[in-house]
């Protein structure tokens, strides 16, 4: 950590600035930019020359605001849904959980847009970036009927399979059925953003974010309670009040791009459907969507193995990862303003400028991560009691951010890397690193390191009966309490993410990308 805190400003430094490094950097095969057709709008001209760590943080800034905006919607549905009694938010939790096994879907369709956007708007070709971004737009309300249509009449089994009380089950029920009949605009307005942040215009969908928040404050309590001739819907007001507020912000961000004063100028041909371009986007998004399909899966396997170990343990490990989300968080955001500029270089024909800033940002996140891992080492108790005292729970979810935090600066090298090889469209590699470290490495090792495995020591197996290592390591205590051998699976996963995926984007295949 000391030798991180003395050499990252001095590389800072050097490579901030790398106009001769990356002169005369174009590689063989790389699309180049298609001269005559339209002019790069000089408000990106510094995402492809200048000083790398400016254009990183001017573009992480205000997608930093924005990732907060968009975790504040659900905190402002709570705040609202509280008065209506402990059913209403069990039914907004239960619907939380549903909702986010659909969210790899957006995702997906994102990280698609931002590598063909960035890619094409580098390349100085305007037209051809506006033309897909109307595709997305154009793919995702498509993609959000289908779900629609598809999940609408499976909610009530759906949410009785998670075991909720039938109370709860009706109101999730309502809530979930105004969330999918309004999942388009939701859809709309996080794809229209991801093409504007393609082009390295990050602030007017943060000014879009606010105004969606703001829209549904002030919607909510009247959806939720009612006023005058408008009915109060309980539980499903909160989510009538997101769409509305969501369709409002997308609305107006699509105006924009129709206007011609922005990076993305839209047309109405753009709208029209391209199968062409509509598969292309996909082949990149659909592994990102299987990405963090993956994560969402293993996110119920872990619980389970967590839940063995009681409540408390439950309890803590619960805070424990609340912290995670919201430490790890300025990682993604580097990372996918990471995305951007690696697309935009690579669509200018500057590859090396595409991998330098990769390692610029790598650097500025483990700047951060770092001062992250002090703060929670000396405060971890703090941190865990302000969700709840009780001494257990602080004890298990202060030794969970102890152990794990430390491996943060290895996640946060991962996640950037990985973020690049997703702005350059090379998504199977990332999807492959992601299921490799979390289902042969993380799920094994917390089974095997907290003791879950040592029924198959006894269970008449060949292989354990006749080779004594496999036996001696089943039944090994390796950690105590067994709970902390959970924390180690989950460090030595990231550290397993961490050595692929930095290895594939040292091989500097993804330079070499076509789209």
């Amino acid at each position: 950590m000391i030798t991180c805190a003395v050499f990252l400003p001095g590389f800072l430094r050097r490579y901030g600035n790398c106009n001769a490094l990356c002169s005369g950097s174009r590689v063989a095969g790389l699309n180049y930019a298609r001269p005559g057709i339209y002019v790069m709008k000089s408000s990106s001209s510094h995402l492809l020359s200048g000083n790398i760590a400016k254009a990183v943080i001017t573009l992480a800034g205000p997608m930093f605001v924005s990732a907060i905006l968009q975790n504040a919607q659900s905190l402002i549905d709570l705040f609202w849904v509280g008065s209506l009694g402990p059913d209403a938010v069990a039914a907004l939790t239960l619907s939380g959980v549903v909702l986010m096994a659909m969210f790899p879907v957006q995702m997906g369709l994102a990280t698609g847009t931002v590598a063909l956007v960035s890619r094409a708007y580098g390349a100085g070709d305007v037209r051809r970036a506006s033309q897909q971004a109307g595709q997305s737009l154009t793919l995702s309300l498509i993609v959000a009927v289908i779900l629609g249509v598809i999940f609408l009449p499976l909610l009530v089994p759906i949410a009785t399979l998670l075991g909720a009380e039938p109370d709860v089950v009706v109101q999730a029920v309502k809530y979930l059925r105004a969330s999918l009949i309004g999942m388009s605009s939701g859809m709309l307005l996080f794809i229209a953003s991801s093409s504007l942040q393609a082009s390295g215009n990050t602030t007017v969908p943060m000014m879009a974010l606010l105004f969606a928040n703001i829209f549904n404050m002030l919607l909510d309590p009247l959806f939720i309670f009612g006023l005058g001739p408008i009915p109060g819907f309980g539980v499903a007001g909160a989510a009538w009040a997101t769409v509305l507020a969501n369709l409002l912000a997308a609305a107006g961000l699509i105006w924009m791009l129709t206007r011609g004063r922005l990076q993305i100028q839209l047309e109405i041909p753009d709208f029209m459907p391209y199968l062409r371009d509509s598969i292309r986007l996909l082949q990149i998004g659909l592994p990102s969507m299987a990405q963090m399909m993956s994560r969402s899966m293993m996110g119920l396997v872990f619980y389970k193995v967590i839940a063995r170990f009681g409540t408390e343990v439950t309890a803590g490990y619960g805070i424990g990862m609340r912290w995670h989300m919201v430490l790890l968080m300025p990682c993604f955001v580097f990372g996918n303003a990471t995305a951007t500029l690696v697309g935009q270089n690579l669509g200018a024909g500057q590859p090396l400028r595409a991998r330098r800033t990769t390692w610029v940002s790598v650097a500025l996140v483990e700047m951060v991560v770092l001062i992250t891992v002090i703060s929670v080492w000396i405060f971890s108790h703090q941190f865990v009691a302000v969700f709840n005292n009780t001494p257990k729970v602080v004890e298990v979810g202060s030794e969970f951010l102890r152990i794990v935090t430390p491996f943060y600066l290895m996640a946060g090298v991962s996640i950037v890397c990985d973020r690049a090889l997703n702005g350059a469209g090379c998504t199977i590699a990332t999807m492959i690193f992601t299921i490799i470290s979390l289902w042969l490495v993380q799920v094994p090792l917390a089974l095997l390191f907290s003791g879950q495995l040592t029924f198959l020591a006894s269970g008449g197996w060949w292989i354990v009966e006749n080779i004594p290592i496999i036996k001696a390591i089943l039944v090994k205590e390796w950690f105590s309490p067994a709970f902390h051998g959970v924390w180690w699976a989950m460090g030595a996963a990231n550290a397993t993410n961490m050595v692929l995926t930095v290895s594939w984007f040292s091989t500097g295949r993804w330079m070499n990308k076509k789209l």
